[in-house]
């Protein structure tokens, strides 16, 4: 059988004091002797007693958490924004509690209501397209709300975000230079904007290119590997005249599936087909052969996206900010240069 926890009225008669002394040692130690500070805190440590803050959290009007919802937790990429967002947190004394919409608009609705309703501090998201009015009602309660992986719209709210259209222009820029003139795009759905705009960085080059190159698009139903692997099976069965021979990939996640199907099929790469993904995720480098890949700095953006959540929770002087951190081209051997 299960004992019930001790509470804090158990504390003050284990010390001999009352109530309201064990609570100020708990919040307001300064307004307590040592002396009875050290008895508290001996009963404290002889009963196991632990905090309840739920009804003190209530009583302020927030918890000491901060929200964060991303769209995919399974993406390495993401785990390390969290990573950054919780080193900052931390710091604080706050916790991060980590939501995941798997792309999905009702399902991010539903853990933005629940944020709203356990009274985090903040909350930093990385939002379907769809989420606008969730957000904005978000904000209309007080809830400050930092947008990460995406610009904001307005100059009345944060963002943290890597340049996309640049990205795509890098990668698609280098297999121009390596000597490509037929090069697919590959990655979707397209309602994400990160989607677009590595598109676009990718039209801009191929336009901008002085020979002649084709870009060609093919959606994934979704950013991962399984997407890869369904598009590598479908290129892969392509006559060699009707095959890309190079393909810029939205994400490494994708890039991995397609080089793993790919590889399956009996193509090289990247002799037969060269690739280049985008995040440079710590499993592009270990892939069977590593992956080119535009390098977003993933820990950065979460911490820099915390770091301005805190400052709207707390500076009555805080000014919204629009950060844009420039991406960085990697190259592995899956886009060597072609003979």
């Amino acid at each position: 059988m299960t004992r019930p926890s001790p509470n804090i009225r158990q504390v003050a008669q284990r010390a001999g004091v009352s109530v309201g002394t064990v609570s100020n040692v708990l919040n307001r130690p300064e307004l307590v002797t040592p002396s009875t500070r050290e008895r508290v805190e001996a009963a404290i440590r002889d009963l196991r007693f632990v905090r309840n803050d739920s009804a003190r959290q209530l009583r302020v009007g927030r918890s000491r958490t901060l929200g964060l919802v991303v769209l995919d937790i399974s993406n390495p990429f993401f785990t390390d924004v969290a990573r950054g967002v919780e080193d900052t947190a931390n710091r604080e004394g706050l916790a991060v509690i980590v939501c995941n919409s798997d792309e999905d608009a009702a399902k991010e609705a539903s853990h933005l209501d629940l944020l709203a309703e356990m009274r985090v501090q903040g909350v930093l998201i990385n939002p379907i397209e769809e989420s606008g009015e969730r957000i904005k009602a978000l904000r209309e309660r007080g809830t400050p709300v930092v947008l990460f992986d995406r610009q904001a719209e307005s100059p009345d709210e944060c963002s943290v975000a890597v340049d996309d259209i640049l990205g795509g222009k890098q990668a698609v820029e280098h297999l121009i230079e390596r000597g490509h003139r037929t090069i697919l795009f590959l990655g979707g759905p397209s309602t994400l904007r990160q989607v677009r705009e590595r598109h676009e960085g990718a039209v801009q080059a191929a336009q901008q290119a002085t020979a002649q190159v084709e870009l060609t698009v093919m959606s994934t139903s979704a950013l991962n590997v399984t997407g890869g692997r369904d598009a590598g099976d479908q290129i892969a069965a392509l006559p060699e005249t009707q095959r890309p021979s190079a393909v810029f990939c939205a994400n490494d996640l994708v890039a991995l599936g397609l080089l793993q199907a790919l590889t399956h099929a009996g193509l090289r790469v990247p002799a037969d087909v060269a690739i280049v993904g985008y995040d440079d995720i710590d499993f592009a480098a270990a892939a069977a052969v590593p992956l080119s890949s535009i390098r977003q700095p993933r820990q950065l953006l979460g911490r820099t996206g915390a770091e301005q959540l805190l400052d709207e929770t707390s500076n009555p002087d805080h000014e919204h900010r629009q950060v844009v951190f420039e991406p960085e081209l990697i190259v592995r051997a899956s886009s060597a240069r072609q003979r």
